[in-house]
């Protein structure tokens, strides 16, 4: 399974960017899908999550700000990021799961999938 990201750069306080990550190579369509981002000299934090039923989950800190989409709840998802503030500065990573399941008789069990992650930097 790959997960390629992409959209990431620089951009001033109050500015617009959409991350997106596109998923291969799953046997079983991803469960969930997301956005993780690490600042320097912190843990990696969820930012964004959208579950294949469609329901998301959010950040406080980027509640009304950032906007997860995932059309047809297939393998591609997007963060829309507005009104950025420098403390979004972080390498962003794309996350998914796969559920566990049986393909010709032999257990697969749940997997975890991450991208290599996209720099975003806000500068004031």
């Amino acid at each position: 399974v790959q997960l390629q990201a992409s959209g990431g750069g620089l951009v001033q306080v109050g500015g617009s960017l959409t991350l997106s990550c596109i998923g291969s190579g799953n046997a079983f369509s991803f469960e969930s899908m997301g956005w993780y981002r690490q600042a320097p000299g912190k843990e990696r934090e969820s930012v964004a999550v959208i579950q294949s039923s469609g329901t998301t989950t959010y950040a406080d800190s980027v509640k009304g700000r950032f906007t997860i989409a995932r059309p047809n709840t297939g393998s591609s998802v997007y963060l829309g990021m507005n009104n950025l503030k420098p403390e979004d500065t972080a390498v962003y990573y794309c996350h998914s799961d796969t559920p566990q399941g049986w393909i010709n008789g032999k257990h697969i069990p749940r997997a975890d999938y991450w991208g290599p992650g996209t720099l975003v930097t806000v500068s004031s």
